[in-house]
């Protein structure tokens, strides 16, 4: 039940190699022959450009984010406080000679230095490290292969089906595999090119960079005793975005 680590063209065809480039998870040496082909193969170049559109609704859960006014009043109270009285000192005073103008330079400057350092903790980033997860679920002995993306703060799993197709009567079943743990089932996988299944509360745990995906085909409603009971068609490693 490992996961394929070469993905290559001959396990889901361009469209897969096309994918996998848009989302960056192709090996250094792969994504740089995908790249290339993008310059000099119309037809992948087009491959790519649909494979961006379908994804690019996934950046819109990334919202931008300023730093917080009283940030900036306090960084601008540090440096331009005294801006005015030096504005009016005499010049014989030698202000570049100053043993008082080089502190005050060098407290000014340790506390830009401090709320730099403190305002990721004052406004924390919109996501986490692993807030996204991908992974491409290779063909195991079948011609079954999705792209997989995990949205840890919608508790959601998104699926794009590349290629294969299931048994009349049969259902594809995804799970994930924590370590050396069992499978646990993330559920049927819904009939379709692009579908999602919500992630309940006590899986979510096991859903981690480097944690696996698997997709089994099952009876009709998905598995009966709460293990794969099918063959194994598609997995793959996720991966952090």
């Amino acid at each position: 039940m490992s996961a394929v680590d070469e993905n290559g063209p001959e396990h889901g065809g361009d469209d897969a190699v096309a994918a996998e480039y848009v989302l960056g998870v192709l090996p250094a040496e792969e994504r740089a022959a995908a790249a290339r082909r993008v310059e000099t193969d119309p037809a992948f170049a087009r491959l790519v450009e649909r494979w961006e559109a379908d994804l690019s609704p996934l950046a819109s859960g990334y919202a931008e984010v300023e730093a917080p006014a009283a940030v900036k009043a306090a960084l601008d109270r540090r440096l331009f406080s005294n801006a005015g009285a030096a504005d009016v000192a005499p010049a014989s005073s030698g202000l570049l000679s100053s043993l008082t103008f080089w502190r005050g330079l060098a407290i000014a400057a340790l506390a830009a230095l401090a709320l730099v350092v403190a305002l990721p903790l004052l406004n924390p980033p919109a996501s986490l490290p692993e807030a996204r997860l991908v992974a491409s679920l290779a063909p195991q002995d079948s011609d079954v292969h999705y792209m997989v993306v995990y949205d840890a703060r919608t508790h959601d799993v998104g699926l794009s089906h590349v290629t294969g197709e299931r048994t009349d009567g049969r259902d594809f079943e995804l799970w994930v595999i924590d370590g050396q743990q069992a499978p646990l089932s993330l559920g049927v996988i819904p009939a379709g090119a692009s579908v999602h299944l919500a992630v309940d509360d006590a899986l979510r745990r096991h859903i981690a960079s480097g944690a696996v995906f698997a997709i089994s085909l099952e009876p009709a409603g998905g598995s009966p005793t709460g293990q794969p009971t099918g063959p194994v068609v598609a997995a793959g490693d996720l991966k952090t975005i």
